[in-house]
């Protein structure tokens, strides 16, 4: 059950970027939980799918034409689902993406600028204008999707600086407003193959290799698996998790290179007993 004031009523979900990839699989797992999911984005083919599954396997869903780094766009949204549903319970901030990115003294300024406003700017206006009818409804709760970009260097100057001021983002949500009812975290998701994904990483190749080998678990991961913690994130079990990053990478940020390790450490070889010398110690 999703976090609500007011558990008598069905919560109302907003996940922007819904049309595909992680947006999707978020509003199919809230749907999936009864919630009434408003789908936002620009991508009207991709937004009625996203309609159309979730209708198809009985949960209630509609598309809101939402270009999140719109002012007019985005408080445009909030305000009809306030008239057709009467609250905002949930807000997922997913919309974003990078394109035309790479190092810093190659990036233009207008591709610095385009990318910074569909992720961080996008997320702001979202928030802000989320805020009030958050309240308004008797609380609720917001998931930022970040990215492990903003904990590591890993490329991408734009997307990476914009996924690290949504984890501020977050937390200052958190610290002004928790004690109007408001829970705000943040997601880092590692690499999510969906249909956006580089090709890199979808084709067989030296660099998908080496690049699935710095993941532990030895794959990349779902869009299913980031919309299960999202899921928690916006529930009851999380209603004293506020101000924090959940970090779902498969453990890519939680040490070497893997090669390294493999190389220094054995790390490929499985786990055995303890020898018999410290048997008894």
């Amino acid at each position: 059950m999703a976090f609500s004031a007011d558990s008598r009523h069905t919560d109302v979900a907003i996940v922007t970027g819904a049309a595909k990839g992680i947006g999707r699989a978020v509003a199919k797992r809230f749907a999936d939980a009864d919630m009434t999911v408003i789908v936002a984005d620009v991508d009207n083919e991709g937004s009625e799918r996203t309609v159309a599954e979730i209708e198809n396997e009985g949960g209630t869903a509609e598309f809101v034409p939402t270009d999140v780094s719109n002012p007019s766009d985005v408080a445009t949204m909030v305000e009809a689902t306030m008239e057709r549903h009467g609250s905002v319970d949930i807000l997922v901030n997913n919309a974003g993406g990078s394109f035309d990115d790479g190092n810093v003294a190659d990036v233009a300024t207008n591709t610095w600028d385009r990318i910074i406003d569909i992720n961080l700017k996008g997320q702001f206006l979202c928030a802000r204008e989320v805020l009030p009818a958050m309240v308004e409804s008797g609380g609720g709760s917001m998931v930022h999707i970040s990215s492990v970009n903003a904990r590591l260097g890993i490329g991408l100057v734009s997307y990476s600086a914009a996924k690290s001021g949504i984890l501020a983002l977050s937390r200052l949500v958190a610290t002004q407003y928790g004690r109007h009812g408001v829970r705000s975290n943040a997601i880092c998701p590692g690499s999510i193959i969906t249909d956006a994904s580089s090709e890199k990483l979808t084709t067989e190749g030296p660099v998908r290799e080496e690049w699935i080998n710095q993941y532990p678990v030895g794959r990349f991961g779902r869009p299913e698996d980031v919309a299960a913690a999202a899921f928690y994130l916006t529930s009851e079990e999380a209603s004293f998790v506020t101000g924090t990053e959940l970090v779902v990478d498969g453990g890519l940020t939680a040490g070497l290179d893997q090669q390294l390790e493999t190389m220094m450490y054995d790390i490929d070889e499985p786990p055995t007993r303890h020898h018999e010398s410290d048997q008894g110690e």
